[in-house]
């Protein structure tokens, strides 16, 4: 496997990157994290009106039409700004369940509409805390109609349209789109680490619910999903790792103590080092996801769970350590190093917290190896 991002691609990047340095500086975040607004709405329609929100999705319902290298370096530059934006929920989730299993209905209605970012989606999966399974789902459709609650749902306070993992009326686990402003929706917003990253409690009775894909096929396809979502997200993981770990460096240089750079500390220089090892360790195993995604290979579960791991690891050890090199005042509100300590550990239970992915991770490299000497 030799993966690296062609010409194009980092021309991308570069646009990106430039676009968020004007509209999602710090001083951004920080007005949603102290304010009422959920996410910025403004910069999500900027990201838009970039080709950002349908740079995976098919020109023919309404998207740029490139494809998941370029979803992976853009999610690699929301990560580096923590942008306040459900791109996750919406892009990496919703409109991949709509993709792979969508009716030709489903899909020309919704797409469009997710480019555009007239509408957002999300996935809502989970009904509680530990590692979700298909004997955990309680939710249940009966004749069009599902009832049932969903927590915690990224973005849930604020989505136009849920995809809903419930059982049918065989007991088999299948997905619905439920729209969320239907009678029959009840929400609450939960208190999150990061408050920039929503998440809310979905109680469903009696709500319209719509069939996405074959009945019993829901967890496979949610599966296949998670996997495909999990490698975007740790590219957001591993740019916001980069991220911090520079924060550190720059102080670093720059702070003087005893009349010497702090860097040239030797405590200093192996925190630098062990955040340099881990985010470099973390993007090999993310070009390795990447490259699994893109090609379908057969091991892209172990490469999503390995570039998973990976990036969470490291983030939240940047991030913690960033804190650790600007010292006291790191831990003050002034300074931006909470924002993304905040979001290293909101982060790190999407989808399934760091300990569900290990898990994943070992079971899946068993049974290779089972494969193999058989």
């Amino acid at each position: 496997m030799n993966l690296d991002f062609s010409d194009e691609q980092k021309q991308l990047r570069d646009q990106v990157r430039r676009f968020l340095a004007e509209k999602c500086s710090p001083a951004a975040v920080r007005k949603i994290l102290e304010g009422p607004s959920a996410y910025d709405r403004d910069l999500y329609m900027g990201l838009a009106e970039l080709g950002v929100l349908g740079a995976a999705i098919p020109e023919e319902y309404g998207g740029v039409g490139l494809g998941d290298l370029e979803l992976c370096v853009i999610a690699e530059e929301l990560g580096r700004v923590i942008a306040p934006v459900p791109v996750a929920s919406s892009i990496y989730l919703a409109s991949e369940f709509l993709l792979m299993s969508g009716s030709e209905t489903q899909k020309s209605y919704w797409l469009p509409k997710l480019s555009s970012g007239e509408a957002i989606g999300t996935f809502a999966l989970n009904e509680g805390q530990g590692r979700m399974t298909p004997e955990k789902i309680e939710a249940r459709v009966e004749s069009g109609r599902i009832t049932g609650a969903k927590v915690p749902v990224a973005d849930g306070s604020f989505a136009d349209f849920a995809v809903v993992a419930a059982r049918d009326d065989s007991d088999e686990v299948s997905l619905y789109i439920v729209t969320l402003d239907s009678e029959g929706v009840s929400r609450e917003v939960l208190e999150s680490i990061d408050p920039t990253r929503d998440q809310a409690r979905i109680t469903f009775d009696g709500a319209q619910a719509e069939l996405l894909g074959g009945k019993g096929d829901g967890w496979h396809i949610a599966s296949v999903v998670m996997d495909r979502a999990a490698i975007l997200l740790a590219f957001e993981q591993l740019g916001g790792a980069d991220r911090a770990m520079e924060m550190a460096r720059d102080y670093a240089l720059e702070r003087i103590a005893f009349g010497r750079q702090i860097g040239s500390f030797q405590a200093i220089k192996h925190m630098l080092a062990d955040m340099y090892v881990s985010a470099t360790l973390a993007r090999s195993n993310c070009y390795y996801g990447a490259w699994a995604l893109v090609s379908g290979a057969a091991e892209r579960p172990v490469a999503a769970a390995t570039a998973r791991v990976s990036a969470t690891t490291a983030f939240q050890q940047c991030s913690k350590n960033n804190i650790q090199v600007h010292g006291g005042m790191g831990f003050t509100w002034a300074f931006d190093c909470h924002l993304y300590y905040r979001r290293s550990n909101a982060l790190s239970l999407a989808l399934g917290g760091l300990s569900t992915w290990e898990s994943l991770l070992i079971e899946r490299m068993s049974a290779g190896n089972a494969e193999s000497a058989a």
